[in-house]
Protein backbone atom coordinates (compact mmCIF):
# COMPACT_ATOMS: atom_id res chain seq x y z
CA UNK A 1 0.00 0.00 0.00
CA UNK A 2 1.57 3.41 -1.56
CA UNK A 3 1.22 6.54 0.88
CA UNK A 4 2.01 10.12 -0.16
CA UNK A 5 1.72 13.05 1.07
CA UNK A 6 2.87 17.21 1.23
CA UNK A 7 4.29 18.82 4.45
CA UNK A 8 4.97 22.13 4.90
CA UNK A 9 8.04 23.54 6.57
CA UNK A 10 7.45 26.75 8.66
CA UNK A 11 9.43 29.09 11.09
CA UNK A 12 11.10 32.06 11.53
CA UNK A 13 14.01 32.94 9.55
CA UNK A 14 17.21 31.42 10.65
CA UNK A 15 15.75 27.76 12.31
CA UNK A 16 17.48 25.16 10.50
CA UNK A 17 14.24 24.50 8.11
CA UNK A 18 17.10 24.06 4.62
CA UNK A 19 19.67 22.12 7.32
CA UNK A 20 16.44 19.79 8.01
CA UNK A 21 15.13 19.19 4.94
CA UNK A 22 18.69 18.61 3.32
CA UNK A 23 19.21 16.20 6.46
CA UNK A 24 15.58 14.26 5.83
CA UNK A 25 16.58 14.21 1.56
CA UNK A 26 20.26 12.86 2.28
CA UNK A 27 21.05 15.68 -0.03
CA UNK A 28 21.80 19.28 -0.22
CA UNK A 29 18.66 20.09 -1.79
CA UNK A 30 18.88 23.74 -0.32
CA UNK A 31 21.53 26.20 0.29
CA UNK A 32 21.99 26.88 4.37
CA UNK A 33 23.83 30.05 6.05
CA UNK A 34 24.06 31.71 9.21
CA UNK A 35 22.03 34.65 7.47
CA UNK A 36 18.75 35.06 7.76
CA UNK A 37 15.94 34.57 4.81
CA UNK A 38 18.59 32.69 3.39
CA UNK A 39 15.83 30.66 1.55
CA UNK A 40 13.99 32.54 -1.15
CA UNK A 41 11.23 30.99 -2.61
CA UNK A 42 9.86 27.42 -2.17
CA UNK A 43 11.98 24.24 -2.44
CA UNK A 44 10.67 20.49 -2.93
CA UNK A 45 12.61 17.75 -1.80
CA UNK A 46 11.33 14.41 -2.45
CA UNK A 47 11.86 10.95 0.05
CA UNK A 48 11.29 8.07 -1.35
CA UNK A 49 11.29 5.45 1.32
CA UNK A 50 9.86 1.75 1.10
CA UNK A 51 5.72 2.10 0.39
CA UNK A 52 6.18 5.97 1.39
CA UNK A 53 6.82 9.27 -0.54
CA UNK A 54 7.56 12.62 1.42
CA UNK A 55 6.97 15.32 -0.34
CA UNK A 56 8.41 18.35 1.60
CA UNK A 57 8.19 22.00 0.53
CA UNK A 58 10.58 24.19 2.34
CA UNK A 59 10.02 27.30 2.89
CA UNK A 60 10.77 31.35 3.32
CA UNK A 61 10.93 32.34 6.95
CA UNK A 62 7.63 33.27 7.56
CA UNK A 63 8.59 37.10 9.00
CA UNK A 64 6.93 40.56 8.77
CA UNK A 65 8.51 42.12 5.62
CA UNK A 66 9.64 45.67 4.74
CA UNK A 67 10.27 45.53 0.58
CA UNK A 68 8.58 43.39 -2.03
CA UNK A 69 10.76 40.86 -2.28
CA UNK A 70 10.35 40.11 1.90
CA UNK A 71 6.16 40.13 0.78
CA UNK A 72 6.64 37.89 -2.11
CA UNK A 73 8.85 35.09 -0.05
CA UNK A 74 6.16 35.73 3.01
CA UNK A 75 3.33 35.05 0.71
CA UNK A 76 5.24 31.90 -0.60
CA UNK A 77 5.28 30.83 3.02
CA UNK A 78 1.84 31.31 3.60
CA UNK A 79 0.55 29.54 0.46
CA UNK A 80 2.47 26.67 1.04
CA UNK A 81 0.05 25.70 3.69
CA UNK A 82 -2.51 25.75 1.18
CA UNK A 83 -0.93 22.89 -0.70
CA UNK A 84 -0.02 20.89 2.18
CA UNK A 85 -1.23 17.83 3.90
CA UNK A 86 0.68 18.29 7.25
CA UNK A 87 2.83 21.07 8.91
CA UNK A 88 6.14 20.78 10.33
CA UNK A 89 6.66 23.74 12.52
CA UNK A 90 10.26 24.16 13.33
CA UNK A 91 11.77 26.23 16.47
CA UNK A 92 15.23 26.32 18.41
CA UNK A 93 13.74 28.30 21.55
CA UNK A 94 10.97 28.95 23.80
CA UNK A 95 7.81 30.49 22.56
CA UNK A 96 7.99 34.51 22.06
CA UNK A 97 5.72 37.27 20.93
CA UNK A 98 7.08 37.03 17.19
CA UNK A 99 5.71 33.39 16.82
CA UNK A 100 2.11 34.72 17.17
CA UNK A 101 2.42 35.56 13.19
CA UNK A 102 2.98 32.12 12.70
CA UNK A 103 1.07 30.56 15.12
CA UNK A 104 -2.06 32.21 13.62
CA UNK A 105 -1.50 30.70 10.12
CA UNK A 106 -1.12 27.78 11.55
CA UNK A 107 -4.33 27.76 13.48
CA UNK A 108 -6.31 29.04 10.31
CA UNK A 109 -4.86 26.16 7.91
CA UNK A 110 -6.87 23.44 10.25
CA UNK A 111 -3.59 20.50 9.34
CA UNK A 112 -2.03 18.71 11.17
CA UNK A 113 1.11 19.95 12.92
CA UNK A 114 4.32 18.33 14.14
CA UNK A 115 6.43 20.99 16.05
CA UNK A 116 9.76 20.05 15.94
CA UNK A 117 12.38 21.38 18.58
CA UNK A 118 15.89 21.50 16.44
CA UNK A 119 19.06 22.66 17.24
CA UNK A 120 19.13 20.37 20.71
CA UNK A 121 22.58 19.61 19.69
CA UNK A 122 23.20 23.68 21.46
CA UNK A 123 21.20 23.32 24.61
CA UNK A 124 23.43 23.04 27.81
CA UNK A 125 20.77 20.50 29.75
CA UNK A 126 18.39 18.58 28.93
CA UNK A 127 15.55 20.91 30.98
CA UNK A 128 16.53 23.12 28.44
CA UNK A 129 14.25 21.62 26.19
CA UNK A 130 11.48 20.59 28.52
CA UNK A 131 11.33 24.37 28.92
CA UNK A 132 10.86 25.15 25.25
CA UNK A 133 7.98 22.29 24.97
CA UNK A 134 6.32 23.82 28.29
CA UNK A 135 6.18 27.20 26.33
CA UNK A 136 4.47 26.06 23.74
CA UNK A 137 1.89 23.30 25.34
CA UNK A 138 -0.80 25.75 25.61
CA UNK A 139 -0.65 27.79 22.33
CA UNK A 140 -2.06 24.83 20.04
CA UNK A 141 -2.77 21.07 20.25
CA UNK A 142 0.06 19.82 18.69
CA UNK A 143 -0.19 15.97 17.20
CA UNK A 144 3.36 15.70 17.94
CA UNK A 145 6.28 17.61 19.65
CA UNK A 146 9.59 15.89 18.64
CA UNK A 147 13.42 17.60 19.74
CA UNK A 148 15.61 16.98 17.23
CA UNK A 149 19.23 18.27 15.53
CA UNK A 150 19.28 18.56 11.82
CA UNK A 151 22.95 19.01 11.86
CA UNK A 152 23.91 16.07 13.91
CA UNK A 153 20.79 14.18 12.17
CA UNK A 154 19.51 13.23 15.90
CA UNK A 155 16.04 11.78 16.15
CA UNK A 156 15.47 12.11 12.00
CA UNK A 157 14.10 8.46 11.95
CA UNK A 158 11.59 9.37 15.36
CA UNK A 159 10.73 12.13 12.94
CA UNK A 160 9.94 10.29 9.76
CA UNK A 161 8.32 7.88 11.80
CA UNK A 162 5.67 10.13 12.95
CA UNK A 163 5.13 12.43 9.74
CA UNK A 164 4.38 8.64 8.04
CA UNK A 165 1.12 8.26 10.15
CA UNK A 166 -0.27 11.22 8.32
CA UNK A 167 0.59 10.26 4.94
CA UNK A 168 -2.46 9.50 2.13
CA UNK A 169 -3.26 6.03 0.94
CA UNK A 170 -2.85 6.56 -2.70
CA UNK A 171 -0.15 6.76 -5.83
CA UNK A 172 3.35 8.80 -5.78
CA UNK A 173 3.37 11.98 -7.03
CA UNK A 174 7.34 11.87 -8.30
CA UNK A 175 9.35 8.77 -9.26
CA UNK A 176 11.06 7.48 -7.13
CA UNK A 177 14.65 8.26 -7.91
CA UNK A 178 13.29 11.89 -7.91
CA UNK A 179 14.90 14.44 -5.19
CA UNK A 180 13.62 17.81 -6.16
CA UNK A 181 11.50 19.18 -9.07
CA UNK A 182 13.98 22.37 -8.96
CA UNK A 183 16.20 22.93 -12.51
CA UNK A 184 19.73 22.38 -12.98
CA UNK A 185 19.49 26.35 -13.29
CA UNK A 186 17.89 26.96 -10.38
CA UNK A 187 20.21 24.77 -7.91
CA UNK A 188 23.02 25.90 -9.85
CA UNK A 189 22.15 30.01 -9.24
CA UNK A 190 21.26 29.19 -5.23
CA UNK A 191 24.86 27.34 -4.72
CA UNK A 192 26.38 30.68 -6.34
CA UNK A 193 24.20 33.14 -3.69
CA UNK A 194 25.02 30.86 -1.08
CA UNK A 195 28.92 31.43 -1.43
CA UNK A 196 27.84 35.05 -1.57
CA UNK A 197 25.78 35.24 1.54
CA UNK A 198 29.35 33.54 3.44
CA UNK A 199 31.50 35.96 1.86
CA UNK A 200 29.59 39.47 1.90
CA UNK A 201 28.76 41.17 4.69
CA UNK A 202 26.17 43.34 6.33
CA UNK A 203 23.62 44.98 3.43
CA UNK A 204 25.19 42.96 0.10
CA UNK A 205 23.57 39.44 0.86
CA UNK A 206 20.01 40.34 1.12
CA UNK A 207 20.16 42.69 -2.32
CA UNK A 208 21.74 40.35 -4.03
CA UNK A 209 20.02 37.98 -6.85
CA UNK A 210 21.82 35.69 -8.75
CA UNK A 211 20.90 34.35 -12.74
CA UNK A 212 22.37 31.85 -15.18
CA UNK A 213 22.59 33.70 -18.42
CA UNK A 214 23.51 30.20 -20.55
CA UNK A 215 24.27 26.83 -20.66
CA UNK A 216 27.07 25.35 -22.78
CA UNK A 217 28.31 21.97 -23.24
CA UNK A 218 31.95 22.33 -24.66
CA UNK A 219 33.23 19.35 -26.31
CA UNK A 220 36.67 20.42 -26.99
CA UNK A 221 37.30 20.55 -23.27
CA UNK A 222 34.26 18.36 -22.45
CA UNK A 223 33.17 20.99 -19.54
CA UNK A 224 30.14 22.31 -19.17
CA UNK A 225 30.22 26.25 -19.53
CA UNK A 226 27.96 28.44 -17.48
CA UNK A 227 27.49 32.20 -17.76
CA UNK A 228 25.77 33.50 -14.25
CA UNK A 229 25.10 36.95 -13.91
CA UNK A 230 24.56 38.32 -10.43
CA UNK A 231 22.73 41.31 -9.68
CA UNK A 232 22.89 43.95 -7.06
CA UNK A 233 21.21 47.05 -5.95
CA UNK A 234 24.05 49.68 -5.45
CA UNK A 235 27.40 50.39 -7.17
CA UNK A 236 29.41 50.17 -3.68
CA UNK A 237 27.57 46.87 -3.47
CA UNK A 238 29.46 45.66 -6.94
CA UNK A 239 32.63 47.02 -5.48
CA UNK A 240 32.26 44.60 -1.98
CA UNK A 241 31.17 41.90 -3.91
CA UNK A 242 33.87 42.12 -7.11
CA UNK A 243 36.74 42.89 -4.21
CA UNK A 244 39.87 44.03 -4.64
CA UNK A 245 41.84 43.17 -7.73
CA UNK A 246 38.89 40.92 -8.38
CA UNK A 247 39.60 38.42 -5.40
CA UNK A 248 36.37 38.08 -3.88
CA UNK A 249 34.63 37.45 -6.62
CA UNK A 250 36.81 35.15 -7.93
CA UNK A 251 36.96 32.97 -4.79
CA UNK A 252 33.20 33.29 -4.69
CA UNK A 253 33.00 31.62 -8.35
CA UNK A 254 36.09 28.62 -7.19
CA UNK A 255 34.37 27.78 -4.53
CA UNK A 256 30.31 27.52 -5.81
CA UNK A 257 32.24 26.09 -8.96
CA UNK A 258 33.88 23.24 -6.50
CA UNK A 259 29.91 22.98 -5.28
CA UNK A 260 28.72 22.53 -8.71
CA UNK A 261 31.28 20.46 -9.68
CA UNK A 262 30.23 17.71 -6.70
CA UNK A 263 26.54 18.00 -6.77
CA UNK A 264 26.10 17.47 -10.24
CA UNK A 265 29.18 15.75 -10.93
CA UNK A 266 30.13 17.68 -13.85
CA UNK A 267 33.36 19.57 -14.79
CA UNK A 268 31.99 22.94 -15.21
CA UNK A 269 33.77 25.98 -16.29
CA UNK A 270 32.03 28.88 -14.34
CA UNK A 271 32.09 32.85 -15.48
CA UNK A 272 30.24 35.27 -13.18
CA UNK A 273 29.49 38.73 -13.78
CA UNK A 274 28.35 41.74 -12.00
CA UNK A 275 25.42 44.12 -12.60
CA UNK A 276 23.52 46.88 -10.66
CA UNK A 277 19.64 47.32 -10.96
CA UNK A 278 18.89 49.65 -8.54
CA UNK A 279 15.78 49.13 -5.84
CA UNK A 280 15.01 45.54 -7.98
CA UNK A 281 13.75 44.16 -4.57
CA UNK A 282 10.64 46.42 -4.80
CA UNK A 283 9.92 45.69 -8.23
CA UNK A 284 7.07 42.83 -8.92
CA UNK A 285 8.12 42.06 -12.40
CA UNK A 286 11.79 42.23 -11.71
CA UNK A 287 11.25 39.80 -8.42
CA UNK A 288 9.43 37.54 -10.85
CA UNK A 289 12.10 37.68 -13.49
CA UNK A 290 14.48 36.30 -11.19
CA UNK A 291 11.94 33.66 -9.79
CA UNK A 292 11.79 34.66 -5.84
CA UNK A 293 9.11 34.55 -3.69
CA UNK A 294 7.21 31.82 -5.97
Amino acid sequence: MTKSGFIAIVGKPNVGKSTLLNALIGEKIAITSPKVQTTRFRITGILSENENQFVFIDTPGMHKPYHGLGKSMDKSASDALLDADLIMWVVDQSFKKTDELILNRIKDSGLPVILVINKIDELEKKSDIDQIIVSYLNKHEFNEIIPISAREQTHLVQLKNALSNYLIEGPHYYPSDYKTDQTDESRMSEIIRERILYYTEQEVPHSVAVMIESMKINSELKTLDVDALIIVERDSQKGILIGKNGEKLKRIGTEARKEINKIFELKVHLSLWVKVKKDWRNDPSTIARYGYGK
